[in-house]
């Protein structure tokens, strides 16, 4: 909400202009001139008799006029009367009543006249009359007896004070009597009573009449008003009515309206234009009625008409002749109604239309004298030349009178004189003066030289020229110094000399040359004009919305012209912000702290200049948490329900969207409330439901989007009956804890569900499936009881049932349970066992007799376990595996077998009691599977065309192994590799020696061990012949020269660096080139036995189809181990707490650890040599 103004613009203007314009016909005082009147008292002039009288009149005129005064139409001799004085230089009179005199003793009609040799000016008649307080007379008063319902009009009548005391109604306390629609004051002063109640009875009514004037206070005497009901009167007030009395013997009855005033059905009022309009219409009646205005044959005119007093007074303000009409006041209650028409005319007292201006001529020129005025009725005007009627002044050959004109030809000097023009009418006066000044004067200037105007772009311009001279001097505009004279539609030439540029730019900036002439001369000034850029608020403040105790800031950015120094002042609610050092005001900003409720409104941001001014407002919404309901009622009181009504609290400017109703037992539970129900924001009753033998207390909670509101208070309590339970315990339930009882447990009722005291529990059972009778027992307010004595696992029907000292609950319904459990007695039979593959196998068993159960049947648990490898035939520690199948299931998977192994199981049957017998041992074989990779494998003593090879068994043979496979190829300067060689080696070796190498040649080997089923996982290793003796020798010459031990170390520091960043790209999970040429050669026919072998895939290791990297060694004595693999039964098994799916597939793990067999040791072998070390960088 941005507003921007400037001080140049539009109304400031025009009042600029009119301003310009008088000052523009008036004669400077060094010239000579008729006297003016420039201040005098006002017409209607009340004094205070205690202070002296002072009564106005000041004139200027050239020479200085002497004054005279005039009392009730004679001369008033101030020389004669001691008390009264004229100030020096003035013609205000001055009555010095404190030192003695009596301010009734100048009580008339004064007139002041100014007169110089020019002529005379006089001011207007004003009537001096010294204002009045008087007191009340006494007067008895007796006190008012009213009926209950009647109305009361108790009088005020205050005395008569000049001007009118202004009225009011207070108690002994000086408070003021509370009024509404049945209880007001009317305009007379006096207290209307609509229908009177008992709370009216008092005896301290007293009216108040202060006279501001003389700013005191008068006191009418207390009344005293009793209201009394003709149920309750008593025989004493009974006897002392007569019997005449207006007060009759029927109780309070309801009453149509009757109007107290204005009384009849019609009445006049007359107002005069101009001033306010005030109708009155004040009606009893029982209810009290309601007031309504119209206007017949017209609407009631909009933005003037108000309405007071509770609508008993239409006030419009301003009127016109236009408001004259017929005003209805209708009066209405339930029972009927009754008007009144008020016809109204308005009358005007006499009112200008063209008063007469001051007219300077120079001589021989012509001019006239206009006065014209209008009012009802039309008045009379008249004129007057120096004070004196016209028709007897003296004789002026220039001068014509023609009704309200006064026409001039030809003056002359001597035509110089002040004119009256009087207009009257019955209701008024109005009297102006305006003088004919004939000079003759050159033109002169009266705006200062080069006068600085600013003024802001795209507004006005306004260049002053205030001039005079006789005859009328003209007046020419131009920019610049030797700048053309200006015209067009662009500019705007005023009568008083006024350049007006409507819309000035910034290239209106410069200097301004007027010019003035007439015959006598020519005169010229110049003025500046500076146009500045408009101030903006490139960034308003925003409609913010704050939770209470929040914090919330307000922007003002401002963009404004260099030259000009802003002010910034921010506003609340158009007021300036509280004294409150939460509120902190920033170069751009305003920021509230800590906000409260108070803090909600509208802020402003205005920005002052001395040119122009522009604000920006936003509201501030303080939202919270709305305030909690109150007076909460109950009605409507039933045995199973009741009302609860409230008023909602203050919403905290975010609307309440439900109510939250919670309710105390204060019988069971005092102090714990309990959710009852809730209702949408705008409802505000809701019949609750109740149960019996409860002490009810309600509360009610307010929700917004904020939050929830604090509890309101707790309403009265209510206390429902007793009544036999409704409903019965939840959750019954029958399970045995030992093989000859039955457990029965139930979920006890609460006390609020209890209905009533003493509260039991009959509980019934019987055999099901037998034709056996309930039995029956009834305990306390407990929740289990046993029964002993049953037979194993049998089912049984079951009910409790809820009582209490008024009845029994309805009838329960029945659940199964069953007597206690006992381990079965039967172990599966028939079991089978189906080998797969090495590594899995398949049982099955027949289900045992559920009644050989003797419980809740679970499933069954298979337990396995390795008696021994075959390969090894050794024995090794038993660890028992256990599965677990649930439900009725007769076959399961065993999965992670061991290959090549002997091993035994048994089934067992569970139920809630535990597990039944074993079935006897089944023994069963897995067969051969492709082995482990081998053990270890070295390569030791290198010679020039050797090398020995060492290798180990495979830890896991997984069958009778047949031979071992070895290939390898070389591998060349460039890290490629030669063709493949395969050697197959029988399975009881365990070295060899490979001949027929090339010297100082790197070879790459591939080993692993083979059974009949496939082949096993490979392991590699990569070794170097040795060069020639001679090459050697010629090694060591060049090693013991210096030049070649320099370059040696140049290469050590650049394998140093190369080792640096293979280490760090290793770790950011790069590789390096000769890693990636191993991977590109690696052996084509070992690296898809992964998947041709027939073996699992767990029993695969991708890095041995690898090459090993460059820089990756074996430990020190040269052997590559392989981890134990560990079989899992993720996907098969079920451990203890394991689970299987319907189809017996095995979720869980193994309830035991598989155990691990240890490893054979690795023999250590000698290091390589630095030569050999250095040739494999080669």
């Amino acid at each position: 909400m941005l507003k921007k103004k400037n001080i140049a613009a539009s109304k400031a203007s025009l009042v600029l202009f009119l301003c310009q314009m008088i000052s523009a016909l008036d004669v400077p005082l060094d010239l000579l001139q008729p006297p003016t009147i420039t201040q005098q008292s006002p017409k209607d002039y009340i004094v205070d008799p205690r202070e002296n009288i002072v009564i106005q009149c000041e004139a200027k005129g050239k020479p200085p006029p002497s004054f005279s005064w005039t009392r009730n139409g004679t001369h008033f001799d101030i020389d004669k009367d001691a008390l009264v004085t004229m100030k020096p230089n003035s013609g205000t009179l001055v009555v010095n009543i404190m030192n003695g005199g009596r301010a009734e003793a100048y009580e008339g009609v004064y007139q002041c006249t100014a007169r110089n040799e020019r002529g005379a000016a006089i001011s207007n008649n004003i009537v001096i009359r010294p204002s009045r307080s008087p007191l009340w007379t006494k007067e008895k008063l007796e006190p008012n007896h009213v009926r209950e319902g009647d109305s009361l009009v108790l009088h005020c009548r205050p005395p008569v004070g000049l001007p009118p005391p202004i009225i009011f109604w207070m108690d002994n306390a000086f408070q003021k009597l509370p009024q509404s629609e049945r209880v007001s004051q009317g305009l007379n002063g006096d207290l209307y009573f609509s229908n009177v109640q008992p709370e009216d009875s008092r005896e301290d009514y007293i009216c108040y009449a202060r006279f501001n004037h003389t700013q005191t206070i008068q006191q009418k005497q207390p009344i005293s008003v009793k209201v009394f009901s003709m149920d309750s009167l008593n025989d004493t007030i009974a006897a002392n009515l007569s019997d005449t009395d207006i007060y009759g013997a029927k109780s309070v009855t309801e009453r149509q309206p009757v109007l107290l005033t204005p009384t009849g059905s019609t009445s006049t009022k007359v107002e005069l234009r101009g001033n306010v309009l005030l109708l009155e219409c004040i009606a009893a009646g029982l209810p009290t009625p309601v007031i309504r205005w119209i206007k017949e044959g017209g609407e009631l005119p909009a933005n003037r008409t108000f309405f007071e007093n509770f609508k008993k007074t239409l006030k419009i303000i301003d009127v016109s002749e236009a408001d004259s009409g017929n005003y209805k006041c209708i009066a209405r209650n339930t029972l009927g109604s009754v008007h009144h028409v008020i016809s109204v005319t308005v009358k005007a007292a006499p009112y200008w239309i063209t008063a007469p201006r001051n007219l300077v001529l120079s001589p021989g020129e012509d001019g006239t004298l206009i006065c014209r005025a209008n009012g009802n009725p039309k008045p009379n005007i008249n004129w007057l030349a120096n004070g004196v009627p016209i028709a007897i002044a003296p004789e002026d050959p220039s001068r014509k009178v023609d009704g309200d004109t006064i026409i001039f030809s030809h003056v002359q000097e001597r035509s110089s004189a002040v004119y009256q023009c009087n207009a009257s009418n019955e209701y008024g006066y109005l009297l102006a003066n305006a003088f004919v000044n004939v000079l003759a004067e050159p033109p002169r200037i009266l705006t200062p030289a080069n006068k600085l105007y600013q003024v802001i772009a795209d507004s006005p311009a306004l260049l002053d020229c205030a001039y005079f001279g006789s005859p009328k001097p003209e007046i020419e505009w131009f920019k610049g110094v030797k700048g053309s004279i200006l015209r067009g539609s662009e500019y705007i030439f005023h009568y008083n000399g006024t350049l007006e540029i409507p819309v000035a730019q910034k290239d209106s900036s410069g200097t301004y040359t007027c010019v003035a002439r007439n015959e006598l001369g020519k005169i010229q000034n110049e003025v500046q004009l500076e146009v500045k850029d408009p101030t903006m608020i490139i960034k308003q403040p925003e409609y913010k919305v704050i939770q209470r105790y929040g914090q919330v800031s307000f922007e003002c950015i401002i963009k404004h012209d260099s030259t000009l120094l802003p002010t910034v002042t921010w506003l609340k609610d158009n007021d300036e912000l509280p004294d409150d050092e939460r509120f902190l005001v920033g170069k751009d900003n305003l920021t509230i702290m800590n906000v409260t409720d108070k803090d909600d409104g509208t802020y402003t941001c205005i920005v002052n200049t001395t040119l122009d001014s522009v604000s920006a407002s936003a509201v501030l919404t303080v939202v919270a948490r709305p305030n909690p309901p109150f007076d909460l009622e109950l009605t409507g009181q039933l045995e199973r329900s009741i009302e609860l009504s409230w008023i909602p609290g203050d919403e905290n400017n975010s609307p309440i969207t439900n109510f939250v109703i919670e309710y105390e037992d204060g019988l069971h539970e005092p102090g714990v409330w309990h959710y009852q129900t809730e209702v949408p924001g705008t409802q505000t009753t809701v019949q609750l439901k109740l149960s019996p033998y409860v002490n009810y207390s309600f509360r009610v909670i307010a929700v917004n989007e904020i939050g929830r509101s604090q509890p309101s208070e707790a309403s009265e309590q209510y206390l429902t009956k007793p009544a036999s339970p409704d409903e019965n315990p939840s959750n019954v339930q029958g399970i045995g804890s030992e093989p000859d009882n039955l457990v029965i447990t139930w979920e006890s009722l609460t006390g609020f569900q209890s209905n009533g005291p003493g509260l039991q529990y009959k509980v019934s059972w019987r055999q099901k499936d037998v034709d056996d009778e309930w039995t029956s027992v009834i305990v306390a307010n407990v929740s289990k009881y046993i029964v002993s004595g049953t037979p194993t696992f049998v089912p049984y029907e079951i009910k409790v049932q809820a009582l209490n000292d008024l009845g029994y609950a309805p009838e329960p319904s029945e659940v199964i349970g069953h007597s206690g459990e006992d381990l079965p007695m039967v172990a599966p039979g028939n079991v089978q066992v189906h080998v797969i593959n090495s590594t899995l196998a398949k049982v099955h068993w027949d289900p045992v007799p559920l009644k050989s159960v003797r419980g809740h049947l679970q499933g069954y648990k298979v337990y396995y376990w390795k008696v021994q490898s075959l390969s090894r035939r050794s024995r090794r520690h038993v660890e028992k595996k256990i599965l677990t199948f649930r439900g009725n299931k007769t076959f399961g998977m065993l999965p992670g077998l061991e290959p090549y192994s002997s091993y035994k199981l048994n089934v067992r049957v569970v139920n809630g009691k535990g597990e039944g017998p074993a079935s006897p041992d089944k023994v069963f074989k897995t067969p051969e599977g492709v082995p482990s990779s081998p053990s270890f494998l070295k390569i030791t003593n290198p010679t020039l065309d050797s090398l020995t090879l060492e290798w180990g068994s495979p830890t896991h043979p997984n069958g009778v192994l047949t031979s071992y496979i070895l290939k390898f190829q070389p591998i060349n300067n460039t890290h490629e590799l030669g063709p493949l060689v395969e050697i197959r080696i029988p399975a009881n070796e365990s070295s060899l020696i490979l001949k027929n190498l090339n010297y100082s040649t790197r070879y790459k080997f591939y080993f692993n061990a083979q059974t009949s089923v496939g082949s096993g996982n490979q392991i590699t290793e990569e070794a170097v012949t040795i060069m020639d003796e001679a090459m050697a020798s010629r090694q060591v010459d060049i090693a013991t020269q210096g030049w070649f031990i320099g370059l040696m170390c140049a290469v050590a520091l650049l394998i140093l660096i190369l080792l640096i960043v293979c280490f760090i790209r290793r770790n950011k999970g790069g590789k390096y080139p000769v890693k990636e040429k191993e991977d590109a050669h690696a052996d084509p026919e070992i690296q898809p036995m992964k998947e041709d072998d027939g073996t699992f895939g767990e029993y695969s290791d991708a890095e041995d189809h690898k090459p090993l990297k460059k820089g990756s060694r074996t430990p020190s004595d040269r052997t590559v181990k392989k981890e134990d693999s560990d079989d899992s039964l993720v996907d098969y098994g079920e451990g203890v707490n394991g689970q299987f799916n319907e189809d017996g597939s095995f979720i869980g793990q193994y309830s035991g650890k598989k155990e691990k067999e240890p490893a054979e040791g690795n023999e250590s072998s000698e290091a390589p040599s630095p030569v050999n070390a250095m040739n494999s960088f080669v």
